[in-house]
This record gives C-alpha cells, sequence and structure tokens, in this order.
C-alpha cells in the first residue's frame, strides 16, 4: 500500500519568462406562544391551499463527470476512437509507489554532535557533519543503512556537504526545530550546498531490433546477451537530423545534434532469448526509433535509498554575492534511484547581512539524471537571484523520469517547478502542489520584474502529469523557440488534470496535449497565439481540453492515486 504525505491572478497579458437544508429547531415549545388557538370559525383564510402537494425534487448538488479517456473500465492499454489516450501515470515516486516511504530510522544513527557539530550555529559544522556522513557510510556500506542525526538547533556550515553512499539518510528533529544554513559564496556556480551524488557507468549498446511502441512494457533487441532481469538499463537514441526534421526543430534544436541521449531510466524485469524481447517494469512514454540508433545500455552506480527529511534548510547570502552567481542549488539528488526529500523547508538564516528576506541564493531542490524519487511536504520559497541564466528554480527536475512531488509548495521563485535542460524527462508526476508568486527580474537593479510560471522549460518532455495542483501564477508548456540555446518543443503527451488557483495554463505542446478539469484558470490553448519569447508554432491541433471550470465535479480528483490504486490496489 501506497503511503501518501498527506492570490493574485497573472494577467492575460503578461509575457512570458524568456529564459523562461433545513434547519429543524429541536427546543421546547414556547408556552407562551403569540399564535391564537382559538378556532374562527368565519376564518378568511382558504381551505383549498395553493400549495403543490407534490414533492419537490431535492437537489442534491452537482453530479460527478469522468473524462471520455478515462472510463471507469480504463486499462493502460485503453484509446479512445479518435486515438486520444492517458499514460499510466502510477509508477512515480519512491520504489514506484508500491512501498512507503520510510518512517522508523533505517539502521544505526550518527548523531553530528558528537562528532562536534555545534547547535547554536555559532560556529562551523561542516567537518562536523561530515565526519558523521563518513561514519554513517561506513555503516551503511556493511548494513545497507544509517542516518546522520541532526537534533533540534542552528548549524552553520561554511563548506559543501556530500553524500556518495547508498542507504544514508539525514534527519533532522522536523523542519521546525532543526534548521542549517549554508555560507559559502564563491565557487558555488552550477552546485550544490548539500548533494546526494551518485556514479552512473554505462555498458555497451544493445540495439533495437525493432522499433519501441510507446506504451509498451517491451523492447526487441538484435542480441540480449549481457543483459539479465534486475538490470537498470537506459534506453535511448541519438538525435539525428531526421528526428529534428520530424518535430519541425530544424535549426532550433542544435545543442544536441548527433548526441546519444539517455530518454527513458528502466529495470529489467524479463527476458526471452527466442525473440530477444526484453521485458521493462515501466512502459515506453514514445515511439522510439531504430532509424535514430536507438539502443539498451546496462547501468550501474545510482546512489539507492538515501533520504534528506526533518530540517529547514537555507543558502541564502548577501544580495551581490547572489546576483553574482548562477545556479546555486541548496540541494541537489544526482544520479539517484529509489531516494526522497521530505519535511524540508527553506528559511531566512541570521548569515546574511543583506538578503531582504529572502531563504536562497538561487534555487532550491533539483533532481538530475535520476528516477522514481519521491519529494514530500517540502516548501521553497524566496530565491534572491530570479534572474536570467537558470535562477530561481525552486523545484527543478531534469533528465530524469517517474519523480513525485507531492504536498508541496513552491513560492516566490523565477520558475516555481520546472523541468530543465536537455532531453530525457518523463512520467514525472506534481500532485497536490501550489505555486504562487514566480516572477522574473532582469537584473538586480528591477524593482517590478515580470511574470513568470511553472513549466517545461526545455527540450520534448514526455507524458508528465500536474495533478490537482493549483496556480496562482500559472504553468506552461509551449515551443520556447530559440530560448534556452533552442529549447524548442517543450513537452508533448502531459496532461494537466484537475488544476485550480486563478493562475494562467498554456498547453502548446507538440503532439498531443491534455487539460482535463480547470477551475478559475486563464486557459489558452491555441496554437496560433505566440509572443516574443514563446510560440505555439507546430503544435497544432489544439490540445484535447475536456471540464473547462468544472474541476470541483471531476471524478476520480487524482488521476496518478486512482491509476495506482488500479495498478497495486487501494
Amino acid at each position: 500500500m501506497l503511503l501518501l504525505l498527506a492570490a493574485c491572478t497573472a494577467p492575460t497579458d503578461a509575457p512570458l519568462d524568456k529564459d523562461t437544508a433545513v434547519a429543524v429547531d429541536s427546543g421546547e415549545a414556547d408556552t407562551d406562544s403569540a399564535v391564537d388557538t382559538d378556532t374562527d370559525t368565519d376564518s378568511a383564510v382558504d381551505t383549498d391551499s395553493a400549495v403543490d402537494t407534490d414533492t419537490a425534487p431535492v437537489d442534491t448538488g452537482p453530479a460527478t463527470w469522468r473524462s471520455e479517456l478515462y472510463p471507469e473500465d480504463w486499462t493502460p492499454d485503453f484509446t479512445a476512437d479518435d486515438g486520444h489516450f492517458l499514460h499510466d501515470f502510477s509508477y512515480a515516486g519512491y520504489h514506484a509507489g508500491e512501498v512507503a516511504l520510510p518512517t522508523a530510522a533505517p539502521g544505526a544513527a550518527f548523531d553530528v554532535t558528537a562528532y562536534g557539530a555545534d547547535v547554536t550555529g555559532a560556529s562551523d559544522s561542516t567537518a562536523a557533519i561530515q565526519a558523521a556522513i563518513a561514519a554513517a557510510s561506513a555503516a551503511a556500506s556493511t548494513d545497507g543503512a544509517a542516518v546522520v542525526d541532526f537534533p533540534a538547533g542552528i548549524f552553520r556550515v561554511d563548506g559543501l556537504i556530500s553524500i556518495s553512499t547508498s542507504g544514508v539518510v539525514l534527519r533532522g528533529a522536523g523542519s521546525t526545530a532543526t534548521f542549517v544554513y549554508f555560507t559559502k559564496t564563491t565557487g558555488v556556480d552550477y552546485a550544490a550546498h548539500l548533494t546526494f551524488q551518485g556514479a552512473i557507468a554505462q555498458g555497451a549498446d544493445h540495439l533495437l531490433a525493432a522499433d519501441g511502441v510507446s506504451r509498451s512494457h517491451d523492447v526487441q533487441l538484435a542480441d540480449v546477451s549481457g543483459v539479465a532481469v534486475g538490470d537498470s538499463v537506459a534506453i535511448g537514441w541519438t538525435i539525428t537530423d531526421d528526428f529534428i526534421d520530424e518535430h519541425g526543430m530544424t535549426g532550433t534544436w542544435v545543442s544536441f545534434n548527433g548526441d546519444w541521449k539517455t530518454i527513458f531510466r528502466r529495470t529489467v524485469t524479463g527476458i526471452d532469448p527466442g525473440t530477444n524481447t526484453v521485458t521493462l517494469d515501466v512502459p515506453l512514454r514514445y515511439p522510439t526509433q531504430v532509424r535514430d540508433g536507438a539502443s539498451l545500455r546496462v547501468e550501474s552506480g545510482y546512489l539507492t535509498e538515501c533520504g534528506l527529511e526533518g530540517m529547514a534548510l537555507s543558502n541564502a547570502s548577501d544580495w551581490d554575492a547572489a546576483w553574482a552567481t548562477n545556479q546555486v542549488h541548496v540541494a541537489l539528488l544526482s544520479q539517484v534511484q529509489d531516494c526522497w526529500v521530505r519535511d524540508v523547508v527553506s528559511w531566512e538564516s541570521p548569515y546574511p547581512t543583506d538578503a531582504r528576506g529572502k531563504h536562497l541564493m538561487s534555487s532550491g531542490v533539483e533532481v538530475l539524471d535520476s528516477r522514481r524519487v519521491t519529494i514530500a511536504d517540502t516548501v521553497m520559497e524566496n530565491a534572491i537571484h530570479r534572474g536570467s541564466g537558470g535562477n530561481g528554480y525552486l523545484f527543478e527536475i531534469s533528465r530524469s523520469n517517474e519523480v513525485l512531488t507531492v504536498d508541496s509548495t513552491a513560492r516566490a521563485g523565477r520558475h516555481n517547478f520546472i523541468q530543465n535542460w536537455d532531453f530525457g524527462t518523463s512520467g514525472c508526476v506534481w500532485l497536490r502542489t501550489t505555486s504562487e508568486d514566480s516572477r522574473a527580474y532582469f537584473a538586480d537593479w528591477d524593482p517590478v520584474g515580470y511574470a513568470a510560471y511553472s513549466e517545461f522549460h526545455h527540450s520534448l518532455a514526455m507524458a508528465n502529469l500536474i495533478d490537482q495542483s493549483a496556480a496562482t501564477d500559472g504553468w506552461q508548456a509551449v515551443n520556447r523557440q530559440d530560448e534556452s540555446s533552442g529549447a524548442g518543443h517543450s513537452a508533448t503527451q502531459t496532461v494537466w488534470w484537475n488544476l485550480t488557483g486563478g493562475g494562467y495554463l498554456r498547453s502548446l505542446q507538440v503532439g498531443d496535449g491534455y487539460v482535463v478539469g480547470t477551475d478559475d484558470v486563464d486557459l489558452h490553448v491555441d496554437p496560433d497565439e505566440a509572443d516574443f519569447f514563446f510560440s505555439g508554432e507546430g503544435t497544432a491541433p489544439e490540445d484535447w481540453t475536456e471540464g473547462i471550470g468544472e474541476a470541483a465535479t471531476l471524478e476520480p480528483a487524482s488521476l496518478y492515486e486512482d491509476q495506482l490504486a488500479r495498478r497495486i490496489g487501494p
């Protein structure tokens, strides 16, 4: 059973971010009633009452409705008569949603104060924390798991913290009790103050012998030698001229031409040597073509069973220092599998003298080159650097599959929730998330800025789901044209399901895109819509829309949770 952890309106002409019953009285009757109890035999009252004695129908409220694409007997292979369908998104999250996040301490605990960490925050605790991590890593290497405990208090970190051993969990006393702040401002561009880092290595190509079919669990290889059940594998292809032309992106998709890209991260669950067919745990999300040199590569080196939980983090610096750096995350999970972040918030640390109430230098939590990660009950907000150059991304996912972000809030970033950079993001779910006050700024001197949104930011994110979420600012998937080094078409087959909050929604996806159930959302799906920063060019026909203004009665309220219950039980 899965254990799920439980307003300003964007102007319609806002420019796009260039980065881009009846009550019954049960009391006693009043014996001194003013009602005349004497019967007036000459009463002028008409005994032929005009009241209709027929029973009026009772208003039981609005009926629920279901999407045409999600009937009660839906199965993952359901396709409507017109060819539209919804992917099975239920594989997102820690262990594909089949296992609850750990709650008990998994293994021996190592208290950072036993290694000299200062609980008052007055002195640097970097070395002490890293020593506790080293001890926990040694224990995890032997026993499979260990915990680095941060008691209640404030911890100052003047350096960087890293974890590179599977099974290590950093656990505080709770996000309102344990506070950690980072002070390093140099040498942190394109890095993070706290990093979980795997070391993925890929084996030789096993070329596909036939095109892989979207929504299929099977791929047929030319040769299955060297592939075994249980292997982690990458399925990918080369970004060929034919692939680029097929999507109308010639001259736009220029950053990765000729490169083989990991598109899907999977586990082998079966092999048929007779047909050289490999069965995967999660279905393909897109056609996988022999034409493009599609192949399977065995992978190793993912960091697994690591967690970050129960603490408040800040890496805010003085204003000028933050604006002088780029893409500084407070926490990074890179090349990980079956890991999690839970009950983590940002906070206003005591370190900077000129942070102006902000929590983060630039960005919050990033998941990179990873799969099956859960981020739950987490709040990231108040970034200083919200300018161009990839800054102000509060929850960022890049080149990762089946990441679940649930019951989490992003506030006052540039792009609060974002898929960013390169091909290879698919099957990710944002469930019961809230996005507020996304805004971009031209520079540190800009006091006004311009509207920005949570969005798909780079090339061809496939089959993702924004589910039962709210945005007072907005969400979008568009053709970003030449922005961000030629992002072009940013999404396909992505679904907004039960979106509310009063914000903007632009769904201009290449191929098919879906908007099912909205309430108080400014919706834009016209492929002819464009401005200086984005375009609907090449996104016709118009994305599927259904139940606009009727989110409150959409059944089920959450697509992900219903699909998960169908796959593994309630």
